[in-house]
């Protein structure tokens, strides 16, 4: 990522936030149940999230006779896990074990290298429907950086890289090998997705202050509440200019 760590921890939580309220409706999006803060002896100071992800178009048609419905209720997705633990450090990805993993965990380990700049058009980076911006032309009128040419992360000041250890559990006789394989492809292509946004949106957060991203985070989490719980109307998906998420946020503080 062309920017540093404080800057990340800024841009991807305006990101994230923006990326939910783009993508939910009165039928499905995502819903905030809690966010509070925490302390742990290890890990230091940080903030706890609990979500609901009501989830129906963005399902693979193979999957729907499965989830999310049956999920809830099937004894054999209680057995499967899904853990992404993350770790920053300010380097182009030079890290060869940024996880501290053991020799035999090492060894069943597959890596793979996300470059922001490049494009996916697999299943899953179609059905997150994100924005497509062209990072390899794009460049930051506020912190000028960009455009994101190869080669980029070795000569980009500041730079900084997020490495996901993502391990996928599905045992399942029959499905579990294809479920861990598109559970996986829909992280990696939201990976992608999320942080070349964050980068393409710099403009939009840079700047902003941990308390001023915070209370935009409750403002945000309202707005989801409303929209899921707004009644859909006929052809107003896409009707007219989309909000820009200031302008959702706004809108719903005058109304409370």
């Amino acid at each position: 990522m062309p920017m540093s760590m404080e800057e990340y921890e800024i841009g991807l939580s305006y990101t994230i936030m923006k990326m939910e309220q783009q993508n939910t409706n009165s039928k499905e999006g995502v819903e905030v149940l809690q966010q509070v803060p925490f302390e742990d002896e290890k890990l230091g100071n940080g903030q706890y999230t609990s979500k609901d992800y009501h989830l129906q178009s963005k399902i693979p048609s193979w999957m729907k006779g499965f989830a999310p419905a049956s999920a809830l209720t099937c004894p054999l997705f209680s057995k499967c896990s899904l853990t992404i633990d993350t770790v920053i450090r300010p380097d182009n990805g030079c890290s060869d074990n940024a996880h501290n993993l053991t020799s035999e965990q090492l060894a069943a380990r597959e890596v793979e290298i996300i470059d922001i700049a490049s494009q996916s058009r697999d299943y899953w980076s179609k059905a997150i429907s994100a924005p497509n911006v062209d990072l390899t032309a794009f460049r930051s009128q506020r912190t000028s950086r960009g455009p994101l040419l190869k080669g980029w992360m070795d000569s980009c000041r500041p730079v900084m890289t997020t490495y996901k250890l993502v391990i996928m559990d599905a045992p399942i006789w029959g499905l579990g090998e294809r479920l861990e394989d598109c559970i996986i492809a829909g992280e990696r292509a939201l990976f992608l997705a999320c942080h070349r946004l964050c980068f393409a949106w710099i403009d939009e957060w840079y700047g902003m202050t941990l308390d001023q991203i915070q209370e935009m985070e409750r403002q945000t989490d309202l707005l989801l509440k409303k929209t899921l719980k707004k009644p859909a109307k006929a052809g107003s998906k896409h009707d007219g200019k989309r909000k820009t998420l200031k302008e959702e946020i706004v809108a719903v503080g005058s109304c409370t």
